[in-house]
């Protein structure tokens, strides 16, 4: 009796289904519906980026006519020198590290708080998420005139019994005082995010948890936290993508001073940009900017998706 092997590289063959024009032509017509998408957003993101960049390569100053030139690498090079830039790249640090950590800790109580049954869940929830839902220029508003006024402000008149009721807190403490106004809006986002993450937990893990003797504590630290860590992680970069690129809450409250104590990247970009007229050395920290946020946020969400993809394989 003879018996014939199949050759691995031929019984591989004929698993794989054959590619042929057909099927590429299927493809292409399945992704057509998407190339208007693609094209508008090619038009409008990355077409002014290579304007930028060119833009970077120039010596250019709106208010001296014909100044424009060709001047390479210089502008990079004088961003990196700029001490005044080092400082603020720092405050954008600060400013979104701290944003990003305080409004998650403080999402993660309140999510914890609307995880259980409690007469008014749903009116306390609403009331919580209503921060997110103010427009950044209003909510900056209310923190500057209604809060943070040294003469009618509330904080002061609360703390006035105390001896501190007369401190400029805009002025004394700018970056602090930006920070707590975007803790505030962003910490019903981190809630939500965090909330859903909790009301996902099994219930039969957390049930099998009680039955062996544990506790609550011991029930947050070894099943709710790390269940929800992909929730925070999620969060975490969400949340820093957009505050880093903050504006609208510095200009309303503090101008970026005193001096630019309190400016982030895009707020120095923009001064350097519209009030000293400086196109060529604005664009060089524009496309810096741009390069480190990509880097950043591309090594952060390969992060979190290897962080979900591998939840699901374990589940």
């Amino acid at each position: 009796m003879t018996t014939t092997t199949e050759r691995p590289d031929t019984a591989a063959a004929t698993a794989r289904p054959a590619r042929g024009p057909g099927s590429a032509r299927d493809g292409w017509i399945r992704r057509a519906p998407l190339l208007p998408a693609l094209i508008f957003a090619i038009i409008v993101t990355q077409l002014p980026f290579l304007v930028t960049i060119y833009y970077s390569l120039q010596s250019w100053n709106l208010v001296r006519p014909g100044s424009q030139s060709f001047v390479g690498l210089d502008n990079y090079a004088t961003v990196f020198t700029d001490s005044q830039f080092r400082g603020v790249a720092l405050n954008s640090v600060v400013l979104t590290v701290g944003a990003v950590i305080f409004a998650m800790i403080l999402g993660l109580l309140f999510a914890l708080l609307l995880d259980r049954q409690f007469f008014g869940r749903g009116f306390v929830r609403t009331l919580l998420i209503t921060p997110f839902l103010i427009t950044p220029v209003a909510s900056a508003l209310l923190w500057k005139t209604v809060l943070f006024d040294p003469t009618y402000g509330l904080i002061n008149f609360v703390l006035s019994p105390f001896g501190a009721g007369n401190t400029d807190w805009v002025s004394s403490y700018p970056l602090t005082s930006v920070m707590i106004a975007l803790v505030w809006q962003w910490t019903p986002f981190m809630m939500l995010l965090t909330l859903a993450g909790l009301q996902s937990q099994p219930a039969d893990v957390l049930e099998a948890a009680r039955v062996d003797g544990a506790g609550s504590f011991a029930i947050f630290r070894e099943v709710t936290i790390p269940h929800l860590r992909r929730f925070i992680e999620l969060g975490v970069v969400l949340g820093a993508i957009y505050l880093v690129n903050t504006f609208d809450t510095i200009y309303m409250m503090t101008q970026g001073g005193p001096g630019t104590a309190s400016a982030n990247l895009p707020f120095y970009i923009y001064q350097r940009a519209f009030l000293g007229f400086d196109i060529g050395q604005s664009a060089a920290m524009g496309v810096v900017v741009v390069v480190a946020t990509i880097i950043v946020s591309t090594f952060a969400l390969r992060l979190i998706f290897r962080s979900f993809s591998g939840a699901e394989e374990a589940s």
